[in-house]
């Protein structure tokens, strides 16, 4: 039977957004969870090297696996060998093997409401069953380890995203430890999706490889590394599951982009340049919680990391993809619907994307107050 997936309403705003701009208007996309930098400049260059030079092909980089475990080992201190590594055509292929190559049709799947959308769809696509639990500020948006303890039956598996999306909040270590005790107890397989690591602003980042030895990660060079058009990202997978992985991965998507994979080796060591990006979305994030109060947007996830301020709007609409379509029409700034994130209370959130750069904030700020102001006047 066909699974019915729900749309990702995004896309239908970002459309919005393009046809206004063929109109000839002025539009700040914080619509999507996208760099607007480009890949690191050496990056690039090396890429222009290998375009002259070779004629690439179906590939995998031994260098940049090699590099993705030295990685691991310098950030983590956790050991990963190169077999354990597949190279993904980005984050989402990544979870489609991820799910398909570790549960059964018919499991079980638990994953934090609000969550990023394609959690939900990937597992109604892959015939398997997600299971949403409602997570608010009194959890900090994300499951707990008491959580998954008193769910009965477990779960066959779990969903976790530290820095989180569309909330941006991080799950402390003590709370991994925790989850990865009751996972084990309860033999509940973890995947992990970590691909906003880096993009951190108070505290830490920790790998539930940390934790959980046999945890399967996601990750991608499409956020930190700011490559998200080059399509590439990795899966981690314990040794003695790591050729289905590459069964998995050969027969649905040969392998990943060939160029992107030369130019994601020289990338992760192109750290000045990407910290640079990091300095500019920390900015944005203040300015934007500074003016938070004059939108009359105080109830907010706290944005410990990545680049979104998930906040409520229940006090103006019921509804909204109809707020964002309206407030994209009047100010020319598209966002998301928190539908796309929360089918159940998300009528009452939208999602803005601070992943551009500082003067389409402040731009964006000059255009929002105003137009809050007047929406508040009207539903007084």
């Amino acid at each position: 039977m066909t699974a019915k997936i729900d749309p990702f309403h995004a896309i239908s705003i970002s459309g919005l957004a393009h046809r206004l701009k063929a109109q000839g208007r002025h539009i700040l996309h914080m619509e999507f969870g996208q760099p607007s930098t480009g890949a690191p400049k050496a990056a690039i260059a090396a890429a222009h090297a290998v375009l002259d030079a070779e004629p690439m092909g179906y590939w995998e980089s031994a260098p940049l696996k090699a590099r993705i475990c030295r990685h691991y080992a310098e950030t983590y201190g956790v050991t990963v060998k190169p077999g354990q590594i597949t190279l993904t055509c980005g984050a989402s292929p990544a979870l489609v093997i991820a799910l398909s190559a570790t549960f059964q049709p018919g499991d079980v799947i638990a994953v934090a409401r609000p969550g990023y959308v394609a959690y939900r769809n990937t597992a109604k696509a892959l015939n398997l069953v997600p299971l949403e639990i409602a997570c608010g500020a009194e959890t900090r948006f994300q499951l707990t380890a008491a959580t998954l303890a008193a769910l009965d039956p477990a779960p066959a598996g779990v969903i976790l995203a530290s820095p989180a999306n569309p909330t941006g909040t991080i799950i402390p270590a003590e709370e991994l430890a925790a989850i990865a005790r009751v996972c084990a107890e309860r033999g509940i397989r973890i995947v992990s999706d970590e691909i906003y690591h880096g993009l951190t602003y108070d505290q830490p980042t920790h790998s539930m490889l940390e934790f959980a030895p046999d945890a399967v990660i996601v990750n991608s060079f499409s956020k930190y590394f700011s490559m998200a058009g080059w399509r590439l990202g990795w899966l981690i997978v314990p040794p003695a599951e790591a050729s289905r992985a590459v069964a998995y991965m050969g027969a649905l998507f040969l392998t990943a982009p060939s160029l992107a994979q030369h130019a994601a080796l020289v990338a992760m060591d192109c750290r000045d340049e990407l910290e640079g990006h990091l300095a500019t979305y920390r900015r944005n994030r203040e300015l934007l919680l500074a003016a938070l109060p004059r939108l009359g947007l105080e109830n907010i996830a706290p944005p410990d990391g990545a680049f979104y301020i998930y906040a409520d709007v229940g006090g103006l609409t019921d509804d909204s993809l109809g707020f964002c379509k309206q407030l994209l029409t009047d100010t020319g700034v598209a966002t998301a619907p928190g539908i796309d994130f929360d089918p159940v209370d998300g009528h009452r959130f939208i999602r803005l994307s601070f992943a551009v750069s500082t003067p389409e904030i402040e731009d964006a700020i000059r255009r929002l107050v105003p137009w809050f102001e007047a929406a508040w006047a009207k539903a007084a």
